[in-house]
């Protein structure tokens, strides 16, 4: 019997080991599973992917082949207006290559680029607003009233000579001026005089 009883608490022994083994590795899985690095990972992919977004959002991509005179694109990092594009095969193999002449959008400097026609370009959003004009500063800067009764007043007169003269002597006559600015990747400008109307 004696004998019987050793066995018996050597037998039991390797039960308690392996009962304080579990309870070891009840305790193990919040370390083991580690939840933190994997949020943190999704948070940072997430925040990159918003960065790039807001990046991307003043362009996009378009083939070159599907350009059209009239178009937008953006050259040298310069919004443009596409006013001639030539297309041209380059040899027995070579691909057809779109010759664009483009003129910068707010500077009006000519510019040109050569890209494959199954390439993407990137095409710049282009959008034009209407504000009515309120004042004219002294130092070039123009006060426009917003759609929702604000003002903005961080655009200066246009550079276009007949489009400033017509703004300025419009106000000086006291008419009522709605001014269309266009807006390209972060910058803007007053392009046209959409509307004169007698006060």
């Amino acid at each position: 019997m004696d004998n019987d009883e050793d066995l018996a608490v050597q037998i039991s022994n390797p039960g308690l080991l392996r009962h304080q083994g579990e309870e070891l590795s009840s305790r193990r899985p919040p370390f083991d599973a580690a939840p933190q690095p994997g949020i943190i990972m999704s948070d940072e992919e997430h925040h990159f992917e918003s960065k790039a977004d807001a990046g991307a959002s003043k362009t996009y991509p378009q083939q070159a082949g599907t350009i059209r005179k009239n178009g937008y694109i953006v050259i040298k990092n310069r919004p443009c207006k596409v006013v001639e594009v030539s297309t041209s095969k380059t040899g027995k193999h070579g691909h057809a290559k779109c010759h664009f002449v483009a003129i910068d959008i707010f500077t009006a400097k000519k510019l040109e680029d050569i890209v494959p026609s199954s390439h993407n370009c990137d095409v710049p959003h282009v959008n034009r607003t209407d504000y009515q004009l309120i004042d004219i500063s002294e130092d070039g800067f123009v006060s426009l009233l917003t759609e929702n009764g604000g003002t903005k007043d961080d655009l200066r007169l246009p550079t276009d000579d007949s489009l400033l003269t017509q703004i300025k002597d419009g106000f000086a006559e006291g008419k009522d001026l709605v001014v269309s600015v266009m807006s390209a990747m972060g910058e803007e400008q007053i392009c046209a005089l959409k509307d004169i109307g007698p006060k």
